[in-house]
């Protein structure tokens, strides 16, 4: 295992195995995020994303899934908020259970005043995300967030081919996140490393559309955090569908004449681009192998 891909990759799959396409229930769900976390590429697995009204319904099921010592950990996650975000985030601060630990909350679009005031209620130590409409004015929405602790969260597909942006829709995104020094997770349609014409659901007839890699995302945000490429090389890496334009080596990475070492990499991580929903744990790590990067 090279250590600048488990630098860039740690902790990056947020589990939403409860969201379509997968839309599991919640026994089957839990069952595999435990398993998950007993594999041996356990050090990609984040937090288990769980929408607040289901939160009872979790808390009722943990007993069936015991923790092992030594095998499995704490479990972590980040809930999503309604539109009764008053209530569920007061609920978030008294919760009181050693065996769930409530890490992070993702709220809907919203619009900038109604964002303005939650942010006084946000409960500390746990990151919140705010979902940003890409239509929305971008710039409204980052002044608002720049400098509170909160981050931004972006939808980069769903089950429809409208629901994915385009190259020309996410970078800008991505750098006025940057410039604003505001951090970001992406949800949805990020199942594979690489960008291609994936279907969008589990059935056997569903139509395709053309998907982000999660590798292009994940290394564009860190170029263009570190403002190593300009808007037209940040557009390449996002539609470079060929791992062989990416160099891994032990100590950084290398795309074109540009290196992120493995500093660079881990802050990028820690400060910026935070992680990924997926419905899906395992696609993201077979596509991996077949890549040879794990």
């Amino acid at each position: 295992m090279l250590s600048s891909v488990k630098a860039l990759l740690s902790s990056v799959v947020d589990y939403a195995g409860l969201f379509p396409p997968a839309k599991l229930n919640m026994g089957e769900a839990m069952a595999n995020y435990a398993r998950y976390q007993t594999a041996p590429y356990s050090w990609m697995l984040g937090h288990f994303v769980l929408p607040a009204s289901r939160l009872s319904e979790f808390e009722a099921l943990l007993p069936t899934l015991p923790l092992v010592e030594g095998k499995t950990r704490q479990w972590s996650l980040s809930v999503i908020v309604s539109g009764n975000w008053e209530s569920e985030i007061e609920r978030v601060r008294s919760h009181n259970h050693s065996k769930l630990s409530i890490a992070a909350l993702e709220f809907p679009p919203l619009p900038p005043p109604e964002i303005k005031r939650i942010l006084p209620h946000l409960p500390a130590k746990v990151d919140s995300f705010f979902e940003i409409p890409l239509t929305g004015d971008m710039e409204a929405y980052l002044t608002l967030l720049q400098g509170t602790g909160a981050s931004a969260k972006i939808r980069t597909g769903g089950i429809t081919a409208e629901a994915f942006p385009n190259s020309t829709q996410l970078y800008p995104f991505i750098a006025a996140c940057a410039a604003a020094k505001v951090p970001f997770k992406a949800t949805a349609g990020l199942h594979h490393p690489l960008p291609g014409n994936y279907r969008l659901t589990y059935e056997p007839d569903s139509p395709s559309a053309t998907m982000h890699g999660f590798l292009n995302v994940a290394l564009s945000a860190a170029l263009i955090y570190w403002q190593k490429i300009t808007q037209e090389e940040a557009l390449t890496v996002l539609n470079q569908s060929s791992s062989d334009e990416f160099q891994f080596k032990e100590d950084g990475i290398n795309w074109s004449a540009c290196n992120l070492n493995l500093r660079e990499i881990e802050e990028v991580r820690q400060r910026f681009f935070r992680s990924f929903g997926s419905c899906s744990f395992e696609e993201p790590i077979n596509d991996l192998k077949e890549l040879n990067l794990l």
